[in-house]
């Protein structure tokens, strides 16, 4: 590592204190454009790595709200818009009790990549609030949401930033917030994904990021001459990426054999298919976040508060939540057979963990790029949006599968071209930066 890319991580960590998160994202993105700086110095001097590690905007904000006993609760809402240079900011709301000015800046420094490498116009952004909807009636939900976005719908727009659902945002808190922001500005436009289908949402969006996560792993698998049918695959989750991946696979021939939860993991040796993905949706719509309602009704083992990778499998999809796979989780894996890692949720493997996977020369594609069909989709409901024009459920899928075989080919096309074949990494990494950077470059010192 240079000593300008180390100095730079030290500076990001030092003005960033505690925010350990953000650095692990940092850390892993600059390793990897240590190469792109070498032939272009360009880049170097105009700062713009400086620059892009840098949020455009954080808005942080109190959300007070009131329970059904009347009780007031004070919450904390935040908004990071990081980089607008190719497009309106665009990236999930999350409410969630982990909820942090750290996860969400290495959150929406991670979107910024993810989203250029769609080739869409959409810059990156990340939001959220330390609210827990679990547990709480509707009511309590919609006064939080509409509180929430009394303070937001000041900084969000069509064409300014375009928030969408993450954890603990679904199609309930979507439509408290979208009916404020169209009470309080009284436009009804494009400027929320993710929303109800009869009033402006886009076909497969639930599905959407699972399904691009498989198309993606099943470009990785054709590059070994391999593919789904016949596959074991481990997956981590139960919510809607897994139920997306869990669907996607068992129609192109594997089997998933497991799902987790906060609770533990079960192992289904028989697949997870048919009836048992539609329980996926039943389990998430309970508000009990625990998998251990599917080991119940189907009667399988479940293991409490252990985790899915010491299952022997072909194929890993990591759909849960950062850094639920540990360097001990990748050895397991490794040794276990698996060919192929392909992350369906955000930063889920911890650095130490990555090298494993690469020094064993499996395949392994990390978030940023594997994990884009979500907000790939959402950019398409915009554009749906913008027409007025609501598109099949064939043609959003079709869309997608183009833009994740792209993203694929990207990947390895920039990987190959800065002396790292296979390194996925590297390419997603390289080549997310390069268009956002040349926007940046082009537009001057903003």
């Amino acid at each position: 590592m240079s000593e300008y890319v180390k100095n730079l991580i030290a500076q990001v960590k030092a003005k960033n204190a505690g925010e350990v998160e953000f650095h692990q994202a940092v850390e892993e993105v600059l390793e990897s454009l240590e190469l792109v700086l070498q032939k272009h110095p360009e880049y170097r001097s105009a700062k713009i790595i400086e620059r892009m590690v840098e949020p455009e905007r954080v808005v942080m904000f109190r959300v007070p709200w009131m329970d059904d006993r009347g009780e007031f609760h004070i919450n904390r809402g935040f908004r990071i818009q990081m980089n607008s240079a190719i497009g309106p900011y665009k990236g999930g709301l999350r409410f969630h009790p982990s909820v942090t000015l750290s996860i969400l800046k290495f959150l929406a420094f991670e979107q910024v990549f993810k989203n250029s490498l769609t080739s869409l116009p959409m810059g990156g952004g990340k939001g959220g609030s330390d609210f827990d909807p679990k547990g709480k009636s509707d009511l309590e939900v919609m006064r939080f949401c509409q509180s929430f976005m009394t303070e937001l719908y000041r900084h969000i727009g069509a064409d300014i930033d375009v928030p969408a659902g993450d954890i603990g945002v679904g199609g309930r808190e979507i439509g408290f917030l979208y009916g404020q922001f169209k009470r309080l500005t009284k436009e009804f436009t494009g400027v929320l994904t993710g929303k109800g289908l009869n009033w402006g949402g886009s076909l497969i969006r639930p599905e959407a990021t699972g399904f691009g996560a498989v198309y993606f792993a099943q470009e990785m698998l054709k590059t070994r001459n391999q593919s789904f049918d016949g596959k074991t695959v481990v997956v981590s989750g139960f919510g809607n990426v897994a139920w997306g991946a869990a669907l996607k696979i068992s129609e192109l021939g594997g089997k998933v054999v497991t799902l987790s939860g906060p609770d533990g993991f079960i192992h289904d040796k028989d697949g997870i298919k048919g009836e048992k993905i539609d329980f996926m949706l039943e389990m998430r719509a309970s508000a009990r976040d625990e998998v251990k309602l599917y080991a119940d009704k189907f009667k399988v083992p479940f293991y409490l508060g252990k985790r899915a990778w010491g299952v022997k499998a072909d194929v890993a999809l990591p759909c849960a939540t950062q850094n639920e796979l540990d360097e001990n989780d990748a050895k397991e894996l490794v040794k276990n057979g698996c060919i192929c890692v392909c992350e369906g949720a955000n930063m889920p493997t911890t650095i130490p963990g990555v090298k494993v996977f690469h020094e064993a020369k499996i395949l392994y594609a990390p978030g940023k790029a594997s994990n884009a069909g979500g907000v790939a989709t959402s950019g398409l409901e915009m554009s749906q949006n913008s027409m007025r024009l609501p598109w099949p459920k064939e043609e959003v899928d079709n869309r997608l599968h183009q833009i994740m075989t792209k993203i694929h080919e990207a990947c390895l096309d920039k990987a190959e071209k800065y002396c790292t074949p296979g390194n996925y990494v590297n390419g997603a990494n390289i080549a997310g930066f390069l268009k956002v950077a040349d926007a940046m470059m082009d537009q001057g010192l903003v």
